[in-house]
């Protein structure tokens, strides 16, 4: 997802690597591609410095719609709403939507990390089964998992993602690693792996 929370992530490891961004909303596609972010997170100057076609690979941000070109991705970061009901329960409906179309193209020894806001044990009871029946491979054996809470305050033009101590978490402690390596190359404030 491209929202408040992925579009900036997206933005900032564009800087290092070269991202392929997701969202189903196409009128939001056509936004981002055109230079303007309507959520006002990420300003004309900063997008439009990352904005990439897809002929360049080394790094940049590509915008799409077209869940074909997330195949070749190794490492998918979910960064989708997790809305409450009216009785102030989670609706996982675009957690496991996102979990589904991941699963799709889920390859061996690939990562998915959410940055979504969940309940404690939601990952593992609610994401990864969708995970393992959607690819038809074992969780950490064949595929693994990081999450990582985003800690964006929408509007906050002085506590950007680059200057917030970012908490990481692997589904095994090399993967942890591997995670927090990652978001540690472009998070300026630092990183803090979780032991579990």
């Amino acid at each position: 997802g491209l929202g408040y929370v992925g579009l900036p992530l997206a933005r900032l490891f564009a800087t290092k690597y070269y991202v392929t961004g997701l969202d189903i909303n196409e009128e939001r596609v056509k936004e981002l591609n055109s230079g303007f972010d309507s959520t006002l997170e990420v300003d004309a100057k900063s997008l439009n410095s990352v904005l990439v076609k897809d002929n360049n690979r080394t790094k940049g941000l590509f915008c799409t719609t077209n869940k074909k070109r997330i195949r070749e991705c190794k490492i998918f970061i979910i960064t989708v709403p997790t809305p409450v009901d009216r009785n102030n329960r989670p609706v996982l409906k675009p957690l496991l939507s996102a979990s589904k179309t991941v699963g799709e193209v889920l390859k061996k020894n690939d990562i998915v990390i959410y940055e979504s806001t969940v309940y404690p044990g939601a990952t593992e009871e609610d994401c990864i089964p969708v995970l393992e029946s959607t690819s038809g491979l074992k969780f950490n054996v064949d595929f693994y998992v990081g999450y990582s809470p985003e800690r964006i305050n929408p509007g906050d033009k002085n506590h950007t993602i680059e200057k917030i101590l970012k908490v990481t978490s692997g589904s095994t402690p090399e993967i942890g690693e591997v995670v927090n390596n990652l978001y540690s190359s472009v998070i300026k404030a630092g990183t803090h792996l979780a032991p579990s």
